[in-house]
Parts: structure tokens; C-alpha cells; sequence
């Protein structure tokens, strides 16, 4: 059997069975590097049941390591495009097929290229790349004036990274801390300044007897307010909501009163799976309790649903909401501005979070866009790592945005001006 790093062989010897067996564990290789969780136990369980299935057909073939290797809904789209890249192009299924039947079937080639197609892209060529740069020479580069590839990942979209870059993001986004400053509540304290507190002071004297009196003192209490997090995980949606899961977990290790649900067609809470230690086993577990994953959009029954089920429980406390959507509303009728603002009336701070406003010439054009803008107080973006820390910087009190407005009324009036122009 060849290295495992090698690059699949290009033709596979009709007489000679062990090529299926390679063939299959340089694919599983290339998943792994994809991003999908591939280990020893899913190759062998994968070469025994193309052994046991047959391969009669191109779909056998694709069905039977679909059931060995997908265990996640998510991992449709990696694996389809791993499967068209790698054996449709090199035509190994027929030499395959030549192996079991003397006939192989016509080769069909796909109109158009399918999501994934990066990382899977990135996945061929990670050897490639290992071999040819041994070969390299050493060169010296003056990189004062260059930007780093932190730098880079910093201002990437979050849909244009591939496997490896994602998961530098996620651990980044671990890292960040939200400096939300502190509410005072109407609940008084003892501390050492501030009014003076009576019946603490009476008590205080009567311990002494009357002989000298000490003054106790009471202020308001303050605390962090609660976070809530109402993420859009449509089909528009998904790989930047799953991707900002990460932060979601780092912030509700860190103080216990955040909630977090999910809704795409439906409203799902996941504060629970999130509250687990390890971030992978938490994101499966949202994963496993969503079933609209990547679906479509109903943003006004999702917070028609939050609204009566959920507002008076999470929302107490003068709360923050943070809103990541893209606006992008099926139904955009009147439900939709009524239920935007019950919400913004029952929290403190209700913040926007849209990946749309990654685009230059991007206008508040749609009616869900135009429904929802009046009853929020900031629009931000979301599309990037720069974006996350650019929110948590401007919770904390500094400046940032780098100059672009995050009033939701001047992109209203903005795009009026438009629509003026245009007509």
C-alpha cells in the first residue's frame, strides 16, 4: 500500500483488488482534511461495506461511503463535492467497476460546480503543496511592508474560509471577551460610601451598647446585565451562525446568565447544549436538537414565538439582544414590525448583527430589511473576525467601525435618498 500522504494513483490495475482499498482511504484522507471528522475505525468500516455492497453503479458506490462517513447534515455538502472532484475526475469509479463488471457505465459531467468546493478544493492540493515545497529553494523575504496572514484572517469573510482558516477563527473568537458594562439595580448593598442605612446603623449601636454609634452605609447594586441571542440559521445564514456558536460558548463559560436560541422556521433554545464544556460536543449537540437547519427564513413567527413563550423569562434584568440575521424575511406583512418592536421595548439594548453589510454598495432596499430597521438600536456587521471585536470594543465604551454608521435611521434615510435618485 502506498504512503497515506501520497496523492491518489491516476489508474488502478484491473487484476489487482487492494487498489479499491487504497482508493477508498486516500478519499477518506481528503474529507479528513476537509473539515469532516473521518478517523481509522470509519475507513475500514467504509472498505468492508463497499466489499460486502458491490459496486454495480456510480450511486452504489456513492451511497455506500454516503452511510459510512456523513453522520452530519452539514457534511452533505463536503462529501458531494470530495465525491465529484475526486472520482469523477480521475475516473477511478470505472476502473473500479472494471475490476467487479466488464462493462463500466457512461461518465457524466456536472453542469456547474457545488458549494464546498473550496475547502475540498484546498483538501487535493495540502499534498501537492507538501511535496513541491521540499523541492523549494529558501528564499529571504522582506516582509516589513506586507500584511500578515493574521491581518488577513482578521478581515476575511467568514464564507470564504476554508477548513484550516475556520478553525483558526473559532479559536480566535474563543479567545474574545465582551466588556458589557455594569447596570445598577434598584436592590441596595452595604458598602463603605453612600446613604446611610438605618436600621443597619441601629443595629450596629445596640451591639455596643448604646455607647458610640456607627454609621452604616448602603448603594445600589450593579451587575452585568444578561445576554440574549436570537441567530438566524438559514440556509443564508448558517456558516456564519455556526461559525459565531464558538463565540456564543466562550461568553456563556464565562457568566452564566446568557441564552442563546436558534430559528429558521422554527424557534429552538440550545442555552443548555452551549453550557456544555467542550465547544465541539456542544456545537453537535445544538446540531442534533435543531431540525430547520439550513431551511428557510420566518423571522416574525420565530420572535411571534419568543415573544409569548420566552421574553418573560429571558428578559429580565434589563438584558442585551443581540439579533444575527440578514433580514431576509418570507413573509414581510405587518407581524414582523410588531413583534421587532414588543421585542425592543422589553430589553435594554437590542443590537443588529447582519453579514449583508460586508458589501459596499449594500442599501436597507428589502421590506424585511426596511421592517425591522426602526426598532433597533445599532446595525453591525458580522461577516468577519474585525466585525466581532469591532462589537465588543464598542460594548465596552471605545470608538470603532471604523467610521461606518451603525445608526439603523441613517441607513433608512440612506436608502430613501436612493430610491429618490433612482426614480
Amino acid at each position: 500500500m502506498p504512503p497515506l500522504d501520497s496523492p491518489p494513483p491516476d489508474s488502478a490495475a484491473p487484476s489487482h483488488d487492494g487498489r479499491i482499498a487504497d482508493n477508498i482511504v486516500h478519499f477518506a484522507r481528503t474529507l479528513r482534511k476537509a473539515g469532516m471528522p473521518v478517523g481509522p475505525a470509519s475507513v475500514v468500516d467504509a472498505v468492508r461495506a463497499v466489499e460486502l455492497a458491490g459496486i454495480r453503479s456510480r450511486e452504489d458506490l456513492y451511497w455506500t461511503l454516503h452511510a459510512v462517513f456523513v453522520r452530519k447534515h452539514d457534511h452533505r455538502v463536503i462529501f458531494d463535492e470530495a465525491f465529484r472532484i475526486y472520482w469523477k475526475s480521475r475516473g477511478l469509479v470505472e476502473k473500479l467497476l472494471s475490476i467487479l463488471s466488464p462493462v463500466a457505465p457512461p461518465r457524466t459531467e456536472p453542469d456547474k460546480p457545488k458549494a464546498g468546493q473550496t475547502r475540498v478544493a484546498q483538501a487535493f492540493q495540502a499534498t501537492r503543496d507538501r511535496q513541491s515545497q521540499s523541492e523549494k529553494e529558501e528564499l529571504e523575504v522582506d516582509a516589513r511592508f506586507t500584511v500578515s496572514g493574521r491581518e488577513l484572517l482578521q478581515r476575511k469573510d467568514f464564507a470564504q474560509m476554508n477548513a484550516q482558516e475556520i478553525r483558526a477563527a473559532q479559536a480566535e473568537l474563543r479567545r474574545m471577551v465582551m466588556p458589557i458594562e455594569k447596570i445598577r439595580q434598584r436592590r441596595l448593598v452595604a458598602a463603605a460610601r453612600g446613604r446611610i442605612d438605618p436600621r443597619s446603623t441601629l443595629r450596629a449601636t445596640l451591639r455596643t451598647g448604646g455607647a458610640m454609634i456607627a454609621l452604616k452605609h448602603r448603594r445600589p447594586d450593579t451587575r452585568r446585565p444578561p445576554i440574549v441571542a436570537l441567530c438566524d440559521i438559514s440556509g443564508s445564514m448558517s456558516q456564519y451562525t455556526r461559525i459565531l456558536l464558538h463565540f456564543l460558548h466562550a461568553l456563556t463559560e464565562e457568566r452564566r446568565n446568557v441564552h442563546t436560541f436558534l430559528f429558521g422556521t422554527r424557534l429552538t433554545n440550545v442555552t443548555r447544549q452551549l453550557r456544555m464544556k467542550d465547544p465541539d460536543e456542544a456545537l453537535i449537540a445544538c446540531s442534533q436538537g435543531v431540525e430547520d437547519w439550513s431551511g428557510g427564513t420566518r423571522i416574525a413567527t420565530a420572535l411571534a414565538d419568543f415573544n409569548k413563550h420566552w421574553s418573560r423569562r429571558v428578559l429580565s434584568g434589563g438584558p442585551l439582544v443581540l439579533l444575527v440575521t440578514d433580514g431576509l424575511e418570507r413573509d414581510t406583512d405587518e407581524d414582523l414590525a410588531r413583534e421587532m418592536d414588543r421585542l425592543h421595548r422589553s430589553c435594554r439594548r437590542l443590537i443588529w448583527l447582519n453579514p449583508l453589510l460586508r458589501f459596499d454598495g449594500f442599501e436597507a432596499r428589502a421590506k424585511g430589511v426596511r421592517a425591522m430597521l426602526p426598532h433597533v438600536d445599532e446595525f453591525r456587521a458580522v461577516h468577519s473576525l474585525d466585525a466581532v471585536a469591532d462589537l465588543c470594543r464598542a460594548l465596552g465604551g471605545e470608538s470603532g467601525n471604523g467610521g461606518e454608521s451603525t445608526d439603523p435611521r441613517a441607513w433608512l434615510r440612506a436608502a430613501d435618498r436612493a430610491e429618490r435618485a433612482r426614480a
